[in-house]
């Protein structure tokens, strides 16, 4: 059981191990960074921070895998203060907990022009949060920057690409942007939602900001909801069948 949660008799569960998840999620973000070449010695990793379970599990995750890699990297992490409405107000839980973190930490505002209307689309908004990511990673001499999708988004992408725009792919993995002055980065590719979920439970991340006003309208909420209709079926043929669709491959035999 998780933290957080009460026994049927009342009485509190035993505390999770963190470390001991970590062990386990970290073996899938190794496979990950092998078979895509995600990391390189000397990159300085600059990983986008939303305040979620997943970016920051993902924070928590390279700080702990960088001091057992044979490689030598950095790690800093950035967050962009922005939604559809514009530039948010800061959320302290978030930036106080970053300010802690053993690794450099910025905070950023998108430029949002005067000629923006409120709210943003989803795309005017992506783009805007992205420009100061990138710009902001330049800035610290980041050469790589991390975001914190996983298996769940990736199977849902190959989806939605499906259904709306009659194309099987799916997230890259890794690719590299501006000529090769970036290589962007999704080590948690293989690493399936629910385990990130206990890990941040087990973690006690502070709560994450107010959710976007957008985000209870969206087409990837809608797929998301018709998969877990697959129950079982999903996690063990579906989500995996998915990936591998998205990503160009046959399916193996054993599916």
């Amino acid at each position: 059981m998780d933290n957080g949660r009460q026994t049927t008799d009342g009485r509190q569960p035993k505390a999770v191990d963190p470390d001991r998840l970590a062990y386990f999620i970290l073996k899938s973000v190794n496979e990950a960074l092998r078979e895509f070449d995600m990391l390189r010695e000397g990159d300085r990793v600059a990983v986008a921070v939303s305040g979620g379970k997943d970016s920051l599990s993902l924070l928590r995750l390279l700080q702990m895998h960088r001091l057992s890699d044979e490689r030598r990297y950095s790690v800093a992490a950035i967050h962009v203060r922005g939604d559809a409405t514009g530039i948010t107000q800061p959320h302290r839980p978030l930036e106080e907990w970053l300010a802690g973190q053993d690794v450099p930490c910025s905070v950023v505002e998108p430029e949002v022009g005067c000629d923006d209307d409120s709210p943003l689309s989803c795309q005017r908004c992506s783009w805007l949060r992205r420009k100061a990511l990138f710009r902001t990673a330049d800035g610290l001499g980041c050469n790589v920057v991390a975001y914190a999708h996983h298996a769940d988004d990736a199977a849902q992408t190959t989806l939605l690409n499906l259904l709306y725009g009659a194309d099987v792919r799916t997230l890259q993995p890794a690719a590299d942007y501006f000529g090769g002055r970036f290589r962007l980065i999704r080590p948690l590719f293989y690493v399936p939602e629910s385990e990130l979920a206990r890990f941040a439970r087990a973690c006690g991340f502070p709560p994450p900001p107010p959710a976007c006003p957008r985000s209870d309208d969206s087409r990837r909420k809608l797929v998301a909801e018709m998969l877990k209709l697959l129950g079982r079926d999903y996690l063990k043929q579906a989500r995996p069948n998915l990936i591998r669709a998205g990503l160009g491959r046959r399916p193996t035999t054993d599916d």
